[in-house]
């Protein structure tokens, strides 16, 4: 079986001071498979772009801010993540600085500096709680996982750290 995975971006943007970071609470469309959920900022890559363009241009859409640092903290490809069983490979960045005030709300939901010690007691997807220990931690290496979903639940997780 072929694999052709949509390819998108994930990214955490910190605070200046390294203790919060921005989400999105998903809780504008009735219709969004992320109703409720909280999550970072990014998307589908365009054909025309690279990951960090990708990047920089999805917080610049959904945060109305600029990345000027960011931290390629990993990859994940999920096998049967999308709506319709569809496979991604995401990107997962950190941003470290950025210029701008980001917006208090954009199409999708509602955005709010969480404490980084407060994010697993939000509604996530499931599966996030196996990677978000790693985007934050201080381990300089990235990590290179799979996690397959089946009917919208993570089945498995497995990563390496190189």
């Amino acid at each position: 079986m072929r694999y052709t995975p949509i390819i998108g971006t994930l990214g955490y943007v910190m605070s200046p001071d390294g203790t919060k970071v921005l989400l999105i609470h998903r809780n504008a469309r009735q219709d969004d498979a992320h109703l409720g959920k909280y999550n970072g900022l990014g998307g589908k890559m365009h054909p025309d772009e690279d990951v960090v363009s990708c990047m920089r241009r999805e917080i610049r859409e959904e945060a109305g801010i600029e990345c000027t640092e960011l931290t390629l903290r990993g990859t994940i490809s999920w096998p049967g993540f999308g709506p319709k069983g569809e496979d991604w490979l995401g990107f997962i960045f950190r941003i470290d600085r950025f210029e701008g005030t980001p917006h208090e709300r954009n199409v999708e939901g509602t955005l709010s500096w969480v404490p980084v010690k407060d994010i697993m007691s939000l509604p996530l997807w499931d599966g996030d709680r196996h990677f978000l220990p790693l985007v934050f931690d201080g381990d300089p290496r990235a990590f290179h996982g799979v996690m397959p979903y089946e009917d919208g639940r993570a089945v498995s997780w497995s990563f390496t750290r190189i």
